[in-house]
C-alpha cells in the first residue's frame, strides 16, 4: 500500500514562492505517476500538474501554467511541486496522489477517480 505525506505548506505574501514535497512509501515509486491537486472549501478539488513515471511527460492545469513546476526525484521518492508568482487564488490545501501505471502510458488525468492513493493533505495561504 503506497503511502504519501506531504510537507512544504505555510503561508506567504503575493508574489512570493513556496516548494511543496510528497514523500511516498510503500509500494515501488519508479512505477507511480504522480499529481498535485488542490482545494478549497466547498469547492471540488482540482488539478493542478502530473508527472508520469519517468518525469519525461508533464501536464499543467492552465491556471498555474509559468509559475508552477513539478519534478521528481525517484530515488528519494518524492514529488515535489514549486509555486512562483504566488497569488491569493492559489490558497488552497495542496494534496498529492499517485497512480500505478506501466511505462508507456503518459495520458493526461485529471480526474480524481484515477488516482487510486492520495496524501493527507498540506496548506497553502497566500496573502493579498
Amino acid at each position: 500500500q503506497v503511502q504519501l505525506v506531504e510537507s512544504g505548506g505555510g503561508e506567504v505574501p503575493a508574489g512570493g514562492s513556496l516548494r511543496l514535497a510528497c514523500r511516498a512509501s510503500g509500494g515501488t515509486f519508479s512505477r507511480l505517476a504522480l499529481a498535485w491537486f488542490r482545494q478549497i472549501p466547498y469547492k471540488e478539488r482540482e488539478f493542478v500538474a502530473q508527472i508520469s513515471r519517468g518525469g519525461g511527460t508533464i501536464y499543467y492545469a492552465d491556471n498555474v501554467k509559468g509559475r508552477f513546476t513539478i519534478s521528481r526525484d525517484n530515488d528519494k521518492k518524492t514529488v515535489f511541486l514549486e509555486m512562483n508568482s504566488l497569488k491569493p487564488e492559489d490558497t488552497a490545501v495542496y494534496y498529492c496522489a499517485a497512480k500505478p501505471t506501466i511505462l508507456s502510458d503518459n495520458r493526461h488525468r485529471a480526474d480524481l477517480s484515477d488516482y487510486a492513493h492520495w496524501g493527507q493533505g498540506t496548506q497553502v495561504t497566500v496573502s493579498s
